[in-house]
């Protein structure tokens, strides 16, 4: 049978587009996707849900008052998922956790499977909770699958699960191919001379400012487009000069314009702990919308793309810049080829081999289960309706609040950083 699905996120949906948003999407074709955000602390008097419908999928957003303790928080949450539960009236879901952060306040539901997709090593993010290594490790324990979205991260992993799976960052080729057809160029790009260098993607720690400062003063020719949010790093820390255009965030059905207004695709990562396992997505988009591509030496992007010589591969300003110059001179690689490549990596190719593997799991019996992986209480609690918190989580959170200005940091320093 197929099972309804919960979603466990640190990464909101309306954020920017990519490995979530695409696999839960495609999973609400056949089936019931609840996909929980990581909680805010609104201000709200009272903790709450609210929820939207997003190509299928229920986003639910839980509300904490601000200035909770982490055990308050921890109360609050993990009444509301109960609640949630109950009203939708979902029984025996797959778990699908992208973040060990919920683990505490999820970790006595009942499911038919339990997956961890791991798409990026959070605990090497800037601001991890110290907290985040432990809930991994018991993540992984409880887990029945772990996919990994890079062949970094399964090295990782395999050694730690006995079905732990690499689906490396897949691609829409139909979507990026739009590219290609010479679509009107955006407002805010038009005016912007060329070459055009463009990277797409959040714009955080990951990112070399210095890398992209160097080009941008080595070649004043050249224009850098950066399109993408600012995250987790200062304004200042980026660089000023007249040829870097820092479009903002843009809504992934925008993409393929901006992306077909440049003459090269370039993804200026930085070498460090947040960049050490990562499988940008934004490498098989790039291509898909017919641009060259230029990289630095992140692992996963020498191997394939760069040994396939479908990605030119160049760390620090002078090599970038010779790297640059051949992809602007051309001749590019065979698109032909790259084509086959990327039908290899598609989404939906992606999201059936996924499935294939939870289903098998999830149709099972629980009443077979061994009761060691997870507690064979019943998933629904009886208590208040969905955005009616209990007494007891009321009670926790006005008791709490008086602590607001020690304990804000605390309850923030628990949540995971986003990724990009």
């Amino acid at each position: 049978m197929v099972r309804d699905l919960v979603c466990l996120s640190h990464l909101r949906w309306d954020f920017v587009y990519q490995r979530p948003n695409h696999l839960m999407a495609r999973a609400a074709r056949d089936r019931r996707v609840f996909f929980v955000e990581e909680p805010t602390d609104a201000g709200t008097a009272l903790p709450h849900l609210t929820t939207a419908m997003r190509e299928g999928v229920t986003v639910v957003t839980p509300h904490l008052p601000a200035g909770l303790t982490a055990d308050a928080r921890f109360v609050a949450l993990r009444s509301l998922v109960d609640d949630l539960v109950r009203a939708e009236r979902i029984r025996q879901p797959v778990l699908w956790y992208y973040t060990p952060m919920a683990l505490p306040w999820t970790r006595h539901l009942r499911a038919a499977a339990t997956v961890f997709d791991s798409m990026d090593n959070l605990a090497g993010f800037r601001g991890a909770a110290p907290e985040l290594l432990r809930l991994e490790a018991e993540l992984v324990e409880r887990s029945d699958l772990v996919f990994c979205g890079g062949a970094s991260l399964h090295e990782r992993m395999r050694h730690r699960h006995r079905a732990s799976h690499s689906f490396p960052s897949s691609v829409d080729v139909a979507h990026f191919a739009r590219a290609r057809a010479g679509l009107p160029d955006p407002a805010d790009q038009a005016a912007i001379e060329r070459p055009r260098i463009g990277y797409a993607g959040v714009i955080d720690e990951r990112v070399d400012v210095a890398l992209i400062d160097g080009i941008a003063k080595a070649r004043p020719d050249w224009q850098v487009v950066l399109v993408g949010p600012v995250v987790k790093i200062a304004a200042e820390d980026l660089s000023t000069r007249p040829n870097i255009h820092r479009l903002g965030m843009k809504d992934y059905a925008e993409l393929p314009a901006y992306l077909g207004g440049w003459d090269v695709g370039w993804m200026p990562f930085a070498h460090n702990d947040a960049t050490r396992y990562i499988s940008p997505t934004k490498t098989p988009e790039y291509l898909a919308a017919g641009l060259p591509v230029v990289s630095t030496s992140i692992r996963d992007v020498v191997e394939p793309y760069g040994a396939q010589g479908l990605v030119s591969i160049a760390d620090g300003v002078a090599a970038a810049t010779s790297a640059i110059e051949a992809a602007l001179a051309g001749p590019h690689a065979d698109r032909a080829r790259i084509d086959m490549f990327l039908a290899s990596r598609s989404w939906d190719r992606t999201w059936a081999a996924m499935a294939g593997l939870v289903d098998e799991l999830a149709g099972r019996d629980l009443d077979g289960r061994a009761p060691s992986r997870r507690p064979a209480t019943d998933l629904v609690r009886s208590g208040a309706g969905v955005g009616q918190p209990s007494a007891a989580v009321v009670q926790a959170g006005l008791a709490e609040a008086s602590s607001a200005a020690s304990q804000m940091a605390a309850g923030r320093a628990g949540r995971a950083g986003r990724a990009g």
